[in-house]
């Protein structure tokens, strides 16, 4: 089966001027033009096309799924594999928070008893699943295994208060973050207290600290662009690479 642009687009869900410039920057080529200068798209760029959309449906970025389709060894059945089981995860943090709902409006009515560590489970639940799919191999790569299950674990067993000041501790750091990158002293007390803070937070879900994970994980930060791009969306351009260098002048 053959598409001209403009059918693939209805049957895709996509405009005609997305084709084309997934055409322009190489993503998604027709497998030919035909005499009255239409592009065609047979059965392999359908199925590619679906690719795209599975990833783009992920956040992914159009050059990093160019490179993804176009390593030599690119295994679309592969790639069904993964986008499958993150469509179940996704599933997975949905029903929970469903749970949670649903037992918080049966809590509210009186039919049963909550803890507050209950009303929280969906949410810890949907975090530790979202990192998981974005960073569970990398982390595993780097720190083992058994340092990420502890790691998970620690965190679904956090409180309410817990969370709250995990929270309240991240946006100190930020705060002090901010000025160091005003001032660029990296011997200042603000760089100090970003470093403390930073290592405070990570205690909060580390089972163990150590300087040298702590140096590692910083580097991580600057080398993985989402890492960077939370850090600098939330304090200011080339955060991650200030915040890199003081948790390494300080991790000793």
């Amino acid at each position: 089966m053959e598409y001209t642009i403009k059918k693939l687009s209805e049957i895709a869900g996509v405009s005609a001027r997305t084709l084309r410039y997934y055409d322009e920057i190489g993503l998604l080529k027709p497998c030919r033009i035909n005499s009255s200068g239409y592009r065609i798209y047979g059965q392999d760029e359908v199925d590619l096309l679906q690719q795209i959309l599975f990833y783009r449906s992920i956040d992914m970025k159009l050059e990093d799924i160019h490179q993804v389709v176009s390593e030599p060894d690119f295994d679309i059945n592969k790639a069904l594999l993964e986008h499958h089981q993150q469509l179940i995860s996704r599933r997975d943090q949905i029903n929970q928070l469903i749970l949670t709902v649903e037992k918080t409006l049966e809590y509210k009515k009186g039919e049963i008893e909550m803890s507050d560590r209950e009303k929280f489970e969906g949410f810890k639940k949907e975090k530790l699943e979202e990192n998981e799919a974005k960073y569970g191999n990398e982390i595993r790569e780097k720190y083992g295994k058994e340092t990420v299950e502890e790691s998970n674990k620690k965190w679904m067993n956090m409180t309410e208060n817990d969370l709250k000041r995990m929270q309240e501790i991240e946006k100190e750091m930020f705060e002090s973050l901010e000025k160091v990158i005003e001032s660029r002293d990296l011997d200042s007390k603000e760089a100090i207290n970003v470093f403390e803070k930073h290592k405070t937070w990570l205690c909060f879900s580390w089972p163990v600290y150590s300087e040298q994970a702590h140096v590692g994980l910083a580097e991580m930060y600057v080398a993985d662009e989402r890492f960077a791009k939370y850090y600098n969306d939330k304090a200011g351009l080339d955060a991650v690479n200030i915040l890199r260098d003081i948790i390494v002048k300080y991790a000793k």
